[in-house]
């Protein structure tokens, strides 16, 4: 018998361009973009010197791949957890008081059914997506706001900046009109300019020191999609 069959296989490690993005990610959350060069990247990421320039030669090169890798991290934070069916489910939850080994039951789908394509949804959905990103990802917020700024003094850079930003606020339009939203596009430009300000204000702005329960900005949220869609 082979003397690893019998072995659990390790875990893959992360392909290189992973491990060299997302090290480019941690470096622009804690040292700004000043602070993001190759060598750097390759100690971050306990890489031989070399290797970043490897897989981006070019500085715009590892611009544009953090962008993407930033991306792809973001749309993990919103897993199904923070989309408006899992909302819709724990808002039910609390309405019937199941809890979690109880949550099929007929009450609690009847209340979800009721609650399908709300502004109660929405709201549910986007302050679970909000509070994860102030409670657990403060890094990826930081390194975006370094990579915004930076992209308005590239235009090669904006151009993959705003392609990735289109993957959600296309689905924030149509989570809007399945609300009831006269407007969806235009909400949706309104919603996620709120969302970005609330995030900015609670991570780098006045109110950095104290972020909001998951209470207050399903509130909040909830009040700004009531004079939306009942306008």
């Amino acid at each position: 018998m082979n003397a690893r069959s019998d072995r659990t296989p390790a875990p893959a490690a992360a392909p290189r361009n992973e491990l060299i993005a997302d090290a480019a990610l941690t470096l622009l959350a804690e040292r700004g973009m000043r602070g993001l060069t190759h060598r750097a990247v390759d100690e971050q990421a306990g890489l031989p010197q070399g290797s970043t320039s490897n897989v981006a030669r070019t500085r715009a090169a590892l611009l544009e791949a953090a962008v993407r890798r930033l991306a792809e991290r973001e749309a993990a934070v919103l897993t199904a957890r923070e989309r408006p069916a899992a909302g819709r489910a724990e808002a039910a939850r609390a309405k019937t008081g199941a809890g979690a080994e109880d949550s099929g039951t007929e009450d609690s789908r009847a209340a979800v059914a009721e609650a399908e394509g709300s502004g109660a949804a929405v709201a549910e959905a986007l302050s679970l997506a909000l509070h994860r990103y102030l409670s657990r990802h403060r890094e990826l917020l930081l390194a975006r706001y370094e990579l915004a700024l930076e992209a308005t003094r590239r235009p090669e850079l904006r151009a993959v900046y705003d392609r990735a930003g289109r993957a959600f606020r296309e689905p924030m339009a149509a989570m809007l009109a399945a609300a009831g939203s006269a407007d969806p596009e235009r909400h949706a430009m309104s919603m996620v300019a709120w969302c970005d300000g609330i995030l900015f204000s609670c991570i780098a702005g006045q109110f950095h020191a104290a972020a909001p329960t998951r209470a207050a900005l399903r509130t909040s949220c909830a009040e700004l999609l009531d004079g939306m869609l009942r306008g």
